[in-house]
């Protein structure tokens, strides 16, 4: 693992509880900066371009500085916790993406 890596999550899903995402989706934002994150966009309209569409929904895109703060992030207790309320509530894709490395 390098610290000098970042890390890029890409989440595809789809809402089947808009009231039980909503609980998820208020206490996601302190847990990303408590390790550091960044969020970087959602889009409930996307356009597939070309190839075979990911799940309907929404996009997420969000960042981590190094892959130590995403999987600190990840293992977080309270933010398992938190994901219960995202997993009864959605169907999800996540994807973690490294970022290339620092450029001499």
């Amino acid at each position: 693992m390098s610290d000098n890596i970042s890390v890029y999550m890409v989440v595809n899903l789809t809402i089947h509880d808009k009231d039980e995402y909503r609980i998820y989706e208020k206490g996601f934002f302190s847990f990303l900066k408590k390790h550091n994150g960044t969020f970087i966009t959602y889009d409930d309209n996307r356009q597939i371009l070309e190839g075979v569409e990911p799940l309907p929904g929404r996009t997420i895109i969000f960042s981590f500085p190094t892959e130590e703060d995403a999987d600190n992030w990840w293992a977080d207790e309270g933010y398992q916790e938190l994901s219960k309320h995202r997993r009864a509530a959605t169907e999800i894709t996540l994807q973690r993406v490294k970022g290339l490395p620092p450029r001499e």
